[in-house]
């Protein structure tokens, strides 16, 4: 038995647009960001792929994506289940700061040290952050201790594959095509698990918004097929690649 999971990272968001680090503050998407996930709704349409399930984050660019995705595809009916283990990377005390001046206080070495390093977090989020996230009241039932005050790569793998294979695990296992809605990072350490791709290769792997990205699994839910994650997408890996080299120049601050 075959079984069909879909992966789809939110559209732009303001904060993107504003070249700011997000990680959990709760930007909404830009109309830009809306028109991508739409797009991404039908292009699963016109490509057969009909989900069962969703699952996101906690995230309103994450939700929101979904929800027109399920609209243009006409199954917006269908169960969603959410979790804060679907969320960005916390980015810590990063939070809120723009990009480009972080790295002219710090040294652009340092921010990619904090951003492209698999096992190296920034510094944890400030008190005095006037964008920390952790009050949010949608986090109030994240079990104490639990709740990151910053992640690296590593955090975030940490607490998606436990979530995977309680949550994702069994309605694939009961034959539904699953769509998981979420973010850049959340959703690269999914792909990390599920290529087996290394600690090195996956910090250099840009995730494009609004782009639907489909495994076909088999019974030990492994990759049926071994093959470049550009092909896996629904478009072209001619236009994937060039999607992911404008995530990866945003991501540098250009």
């Amino acid at each position: 038995m075959t079984h069909r999971l879909v992966l789809l990272r939110h559209g732009e968001s303001e904060w993107n647009k504003l070249n700011l680090f997000t990680g959990w503050w709760d930007a909404e998407l830009t109309p830009l960001g809306e028109e991508q996930a739409t797009a991404g709704g039908r292009l699963m349409a016109e490509r057969g792929v009909a989900p069962d399930v969703v699952h996101t984050s906690l995230q309103t660019r994450a939700i929101r994506t979904t929800e027109l995705a399920l609209h243009a595809l006409g199954r917006s009916w269908i169960p969603v289940h959410r979790d804060w283990r679907l969320n960005e990377r916390h980015y810590g005390d990063l939070t809120g700061r723009n990009k480009a001046e972080t790295a002219a206080r710090f040294g652009a070495d340092q921010v990619k040290v904090w951003r492209r390093s698999y096992d190296i977090p920034p510094p944890p989020i400030a008190a005095d952050n006037e964008f920390n996230p952790n009050d949010d009241e949608r986090y109030a039932q994240v079990p104490a201790g639990r709740l990151p005050l910053t992640e690296c790569l590593a955090d975030v793998v940490a607490r998606i594959v436990p979530y995977w294979e309680e949550a994702i695990v069994p309605h694939l296992r009961a034959g539904r095509t699953v769509l998981v809605g979420a973010h850049g990072n959340s959703l690269r350490a999914l792909v990390k698990h599920l290529d087996g791709i290394g600690d090195e290769d996956i910090v250099e792997l840009n995730i494009p918004t609004g782009e639907p990205l489909v495994y076909e699994l088999g019974e030990d839910l492994a990759p049926i097929e071994a093959k470049p994650l550009a092909e896996r997408y629904l478009r072209s890996p001619s236009e994937i690649q060039a999607a992911a080299e404008a995530v990866a120049r945003e991501a540098e601050g250009c």
